[in-house]
């Protein structure tokens, strides 16, 4: 199976900042979110072959949680539990969020006018000048998901919302865009299946159902 998690929550989410590749921490409560899916995957015995992040630091702190390398689950070095543990986290260019440009860091709730445009229709209109184009952002997640094919077993992503959607128009035939406008919330889960280089079409996952 293959599991696409956005990151926890950063005082960037919280403020209703445009935070794109600006590199913001998780806050407290993303960290707790974090954990949350992280105890779920372990109730349930998940573990992980291959674990693969944007190299942001929001991205890889939800990874390392969320494969229990995190904060309050690492164990000792040279004890027993160290052996089995979960893969190293695997840093790729191709997970890191939407590059905002001059829009980088914007209020939300203020968008200026090319925004409000672009965010009404994102299918039928281009990215505002500085900004990268969605079609780009599928297609390194395009490239991204044809190095993954040739990856069995249990795989987490760990990345940001644009990026994550960018995955989601890859794996969904006859998307035509239907992501773009869709809400993923802090460490929202979607499920593909992961069957010998064929990786099936992603369902929303929600661990508390």
């Amino acid at each position: 199976m293959i599991y696409i998690v956005r990151h926890g929550q950063t005082e960037a989410n919280s403020s209703h900042s445009m935070q794109g590749r600006s590199d913001f921490p998780l806050n407290g409560k993303g960290a707790e979110q974090a954990e949350a899916v992280a105890g779920w995957m372990r109730a349930q015995g998940i573990s992980f072959d291959a674990v693969y992040s944007s190299p942001l630091i929001r991205a890889v702190q939800t990874a390392e949680i969320v494969a229990g390398e995190g904060p309050g689950n690492m164990p000792e070095k040279g004890s027993a539990e160290t052996a089995g543990k979960s893969p190293a986290i695997v840093r790729d260019e191709r997970l890191i969020e939407m590059d905002y440009g001059p829009y980088e860091g914007t209020d939300l709730n203020h968008l200026p006018d090319e925004l409000l445009s672009f965010f009404g229709d994102f299918v039928h209109r281009s990215a505002p000048e500085g900004m990268e184009q969605l079609s780009s952002v599928v297609a390194r997640a395009a490239s991204f998901l044809d190095d993954l094919r040739a990856v069995s077993g249990n795989i987490l992503i760990s990345t940001h919302a644009i990026a994550m959607k960018g995955l989601l128009e890859a794996l969904t035939p006859g998307s035509n865009g239907s992501y773009w406008s869709k809400y993923i919330g802090n460490c929202a889960i979607y499920v593909a299946e992961n069957d010998g280089g064929r990786i099936g079409v992603p369902r929303e996952f929600d661990p508390n159902t």
